[in-house]
């Protein structure tokens, strides 16, 4: 078992004055009348919330909200990868792994954790207890940057396999993700089936859900519209993460306004927020996840996993299928939404919710109906 170390985060004071010192010397770009948000990140937007940034934020104040959370370290094939490790509080708690997304990160679930740990704490039934592990994933915020190719979902879901069974000892546990978090669930549901008892997504994998090879039909075929519409009209990012990474991580990883803007553009146009974004994450939400990105330096490395699925494996090939109970929770405004018929074709779905408001973000927007569904999937599979 490789050895694992308490983790705390801690960032330089030299570090946050640089950061002060960027944000103040911003060189803004131009901007067409009117053109609101329809080319991208909103000027007069993003120079209140780096004004803010800069004047205003409180990074100290969430550096403790983080370090609230037991936080570990572990060599996992030669990667260290940082996690968030909560004991349930209940008779028999059950363990559960939660991967973010990008441009996430485990902050994503810190308002989930304390309701899928404690549930007698906040109305719920203790036997609902989860023993939870949030990992980053490599690359991403404390996790260690990956130095050589070829770390995409299908290695990963095999680190995080090994992070459970062979780190900390879990021989049966439950996994649950969204966006990449939903490919490295699906891998786990994939690959390691034999510890695996079922895996939850609030996203299906659009292509994982179409690899199925049959006769086409009409409702098959307006999903595939749909989905290369929305790949057309919004998936820019994805291209050019998927094929130069590099080139992009030098202004990002340069100006923290253009970081800002990059990440939060994505915050606003794929949550349930009417177009306001702060409606659905607070600024201190906002700019936490973005500053993770910033005094980590993991964006280069977060965008260039990108480039290594889009080169890499497929985690799941034309014709196979998750058979693992799946539990899917679909929020309305999520980026990408198969419907039931065709995303069965890739999982083995024994529990469909539609829910009423939220988007791709659902630990943060929506917490509380996401552990409500996944209490609920879950149940049947203690022991």
């Amino acid at each position: 078992m490789s050895k694992i170390t308490r983790y705390k985060v801690r960032v330089p004071p030299a570090v946050l004055a640089d950061l002060k010192r960027r944000l103040a010397k911003t060189r803004w770009p131009d901007e067409i009348q009117g053109a609101g948000w329809d080319y991208g990140a909103n000027l007069a937007y993003l120079k209140k919330l780096c004004a803010y940034w800069q004047r205003s934020f409180d990074w100290r104040k969430q550096e403790r909200l983080l370090n609230s959370f037991p936080q570990f370290k572990a060599k996992v094939d030669g990667i260290g990868i940082h996690f968030v490790h909560v004991r349930g509080k209940g008779p028999k708690p059950f363990p559960l792994i939660l991967t973010h997304g990008w441009p996430g990160s485990f902050f994503e679930f810190y308002k989930a954790i304390p309701l899928l740990t404690d549930p007698g704490a906040y109305g719920g039934n203790p036997s609902d207890s989860f023993d939870v592990v949030v990992p980053s994933l490599p690359g991403y915020g404390f996790s260690d940057r990956p130095r050589e190719r070829g770390i995409h979902l299908g290695r990963v879901g095999d680190l995080f396999a090994k992070l459970m069974t062979d780190v900390l000892g879990y021989q049966r546990y439950g996994a649950q993700g969204g966006d990449w978090g939903a490919g490295v669930t699906t891998r786990l549901g994939l690959s390691d089936a034999r510890h695996v008892a079922g895996i939850h997504l609030n996203m299906v994998l659009g292509r994982a859900a179409a690899t199925f090879t049959g006769p086409p039909s009409p409702e098959v075929e307006t999903w595939r519209k749909e989905y290369e519409q929305w790949r057309a009209e919004e998936a820019a990012y994805s291209q050019i993460q998927g094929t130069k990474p590099q080139t992009l991580a030098y202004g990002l990883n340069d100006s923290p306004a253009g970081l800002a803007a990059w990440i939060v553009e994505k915050f606003r146009r794929w949550s349930d927020c009417n177009g306001d974004v702060e409606s659905a994450f607070t600024r201190d939400e906002l700019l936490t996840n973005i500053t993770i990105y910033w005094v980590t330096q993991t964006i280069n490395s977060s965008v260039r996993f990108y480039y290594e699925n889009s080169h890499g494996a497929p985690i799941i090939t034309p014709g196979q299928r998750v058979e693992v109970p799946t539990g899917v929770a679909v929020f309305p405004k999520e980026i990408i939404k198969p419907p039931r018929s065709i995303a069965e074709r890739g999982y083995n779905i024994t529990r469909w919710t539609q829910m009423p408001r939220g988007g791709h973000f659902a630990a943060m927007e929506q917490p509380e109906l996401l552990v409500q569904d996944v209490r609920e999937f879950f149940r049947e599979f203690r022991m």
